[in-house]
């Protein structure tokens, strides 16, 4: 088989298309996503979002509904719950996440185990891009189009607070609130991208795409296009390869996406160490 046909064959297929597209948007928009998610340190709520919402998805796969109404539930439900236990100072937030975290995700797996299950509910776990539907295809594009606004009305107010929260505040802009406005986003991105990805494995396209580009951008903004590039590549990468050797899907795209990760975080290194030789052989010689 030449290149031509490695590139095109998956092309043939409707639903290899639909997976493309589905991966594309939800790269272009969290792969944007992801530097404002690792500026924030939001990397283990992320984590935490993704897993305490699986007995929405559950819920919404026994009854019949749209998987993202039941993942925007579980998100609701995890955070009212995370709200109300580190109310009590004696827990602390981070107690509170991991068990009602733990708590939430074995409750998913209990319902994943009944008798009314519908067959291969392992898929919101692990997810399969090749099982998108028209539905989920269209929840990814409203994602990419309301996240996009959204990030771009906010970029001022995030710049300022991840680099100057003080100065922020003094500048008239609420900390707390930017920072609210950012978790609501990353909590509906997650409900939406966990469709094509899984509880499990969502979370590489929030935080992989912002390692993968952090030494070389220069500014926020070259960061959060570079990232929304990487990620829609590196979609389309794990899904070729998911096609052409029989893997799955979703855990090609996740190995995709951290084999990009370690990619940007190793060779910038290598390059600037090679630069440092050569610049010391030049020396030498002179």
């Amino acid at each position: 088989m030449d290149l031509t046909d490695l590139i095109l064959d998956p092309l043939r297929s409707g639903i290899w298309r639909r997976a493309a597209a589905e991966v594309v948007l939800l790269g272009g928009i969290c792969g944007a996503l992801s530097f404002w998610v690792t500026s924030f340190r939001l990397s283990y709520p992320a984590e935490s979002l993704a897993h305490g919402l699986l007995p929405g998805l559950v819920l919404a796969a026994l009854a019949g509904i749209p998987l993202v109404l039941g993942g925007l539930g579980g998100v609701a439900l995890a955070a009212g719950c995370v709200a109300l236990a580190s109310r009590d100072p004696r827990i602390g937030a981070d107690s509170a996440t991991a068990v009602v975290v733990t708590g939430m995700f074995g409750l998913g797996a209990l319902l994943a185990l009944s008798p009314d299950a519908p067959p291969r509910l392992e898929e919101l776990l692990f997810g399969d891009p090749l099982g998108i539907t028209h539905t989920d295809l269209i929840s990814a594009l409203a994602l990419a189009v309301v996240g996009a606004g959204a990030l771009a009305a906010l970029h001022r107010p995030l710049c300022a607070v991840a680099f100057d929260a003080p100065g922020a505040g003094a500048l008239g802009l609420r900390p707390g609130g930017v920072r609210l406005a950012l978790f609501m986003l990353l909590a509906v991105a997650v409900a939406v991208a966990v469709q094509g990805l899984g509880s499990l494995l969502v979370l590489a396209v929030l935080v992989a795409p912002a390692v993968a580009v952090r030494r070389a951008a220069t500014n926020p903004g070259v960061a959060m296009l570079s990232g929304a590039a990487l990620a829609a590549v590196a979609g389309l990468a794990g899904l070729y390869a998911s096609h052409h050797l029989g893997s799955a899907a979703g855990a090609s795209v996740a190995l995709a996406l951290c084999l990009a990760a370690v990619a940007g975080s190793v060779l910038p290194w290598r390059l600037r160490r090679g630069e440092a030789r050569a610049r010391r052989g030049r020396r030498a010689a002179a």
